[in-house]
């Protein structure tokens, strides 16, 4: 009996097996029967290899994947807990959090608007109240989700020749570092209420936006940046230059615009604590609203912030080293793991110069194999 199983799994396995004759010529067969070998596949490409290890090891999609927590309702003694902890968070705490946010909204805009219009000639005044407004604003987000946010290390200041970098895991990372310091922004525009707020509130701070899709737009927020860290007056500048959301896991590559500048960059890692939620925002997936809901209706948003020393340019070094640097303090710092990864990969296609030449590659290693025959 025991060979007999035997027997019968290996006609199972060999029926498994890819039939040759399905992929090559019957004249390739007859001529060299011998020299087909598993290893002769293998030898010609360090390509293939480069693939299966990219089906196995897919590092780019899991630094824009969310993942869902493990279910711990699984027994009938737990279930009647997670129940009422539903009916607490969306029954008592999300009507309470839309009652706090609309509030804030009211009172924001009774202040911000006659203080914007009423005060033109008075800019000094003006730029001041309204920046404490903001900040007054960006709190009373943070309060809607019961954010506990642990700020460590000295607060930013405003002084000239300065560019603060953080990593980037949702908008709302621009809102816990805004309650603390009134920054101005680098940010793609959005539509909706978002794009309004950029334009008519966010814009009094500084604030400058830019079209992924524009390339003219480069060339002008270059410009805009390089002005606005020479202002004595201006708010400190906040650049995420990962250009994109990374789920808290991950950090990939650092756009060297920041590290151009000629001034001190100043390292901002956060780390979210994904205990009650997870923060990471999916623009693909979910529109910036429903992020909101999602935050709104946890019990909380745990976080820690780290203002690091500043960093210079060293001697020799260029930009995209400096910014490698500058990366692998913000990654040790907050526990993530780094990826050779170009984060805008995640909106385009790579470029048909990039295709091109890797097939080229895979052609010259196939040729040189059937040379060497």
């Amino acid at each position: 009996m025991p060979m007999a199983g035997v027997g019968s799994s290996i006609t199972e396995t060999d029926l498994d097996r890819p039939n040759l004759e399905e992929y090559l010529t019957t004249d390739s067969i007859q001529d060299s029967p011998k020299n087909l070998h598993l290893r002769d596949l293998l030898d010609i490409s360090p390509t293939l290899s480069e693939a299966a290890g990219a089906i196995v090891d897919d590092s780019f999609t899991r630094c824009f994947k969310s993942n869902p927590p493990e279910p711990w309702n699984w027994n009938i003694y737990l279930f009647p807990l997670w129940c009422l902890g539903l009916v607490i968070r969306y029954g008592i705490l999300f009507p309470l959090r839309v009652a706090t946010l609309a509030a804030g909204w009211i009172v924001f805009f009774s202040a911000f608007f006659p203080v914007h219009f009423l005060l033109r000639g008075h800019n000094k005044w003006r730029r001041k109240i309204e920046r404490i407004l903001v900040e007054m604003m960006c709190s009373v987000f943070v309060a809607s989700w019961t954010g506990v946010v642990r700020y460590h290390g000295p607060r930013p200041s405003m002084r000239p020749h300065q560019v603060f970098v953080a990593n980037h895991t949702s908008m709302i990372d621009f809102i816990i570092l805004e309650q603390m310091t009134a920054f101005a922004v680098i940010m793609q525009k959005h539509p909706g209420w978002v794009g309004f707020i950029q334009k008519t509130i966010l814009e009094s701070v500084g604030c400058i936006w830019f079209n992924r899709t524009e390339s003219k737009d480069r060339e002008v927020v270059t410009r805009k940046l390089r002005d606005h860290v020479q202002g004595v007056e201006n708010n400190p500048l906040l650049i995420f230059p990962e250009g994109t959301c990374v789920n808290n896991h991950y950090t990939v590559m650092f756009k060297k615009g920041a590290f151009e500048l000629g001034c001190a960059v100043c390292p901002v890692a956060i780390k979210y604590n994904r205990i009650f939620v997870d923060a990471f925002w999916n623009s693909k997936k979910q529109s910036f609203t429903m992020h909101l809901v999602r935050l709104m209706t946890s019990w909380a948003v745990v976080c820690d912030v780290w203002y690091l020393e500043p960093q210079y340019l060293r001697p020799g070094e260029t930009p995209i080293e400096f910014a490698e640097r500058v990366r692998d303090m913000i990654s040790l710092r907050a526990g993530l793991k780094k990826v050779p990864w170009d984060g805008y990969l995640k909106y385009f296609r790579p470029s048909p110069k990039l295709t091109e030449r890797k097939q080229q590659i895979f052609a010259e290693s196939v040729l040189r194999r059937l040379e060497t025959k």
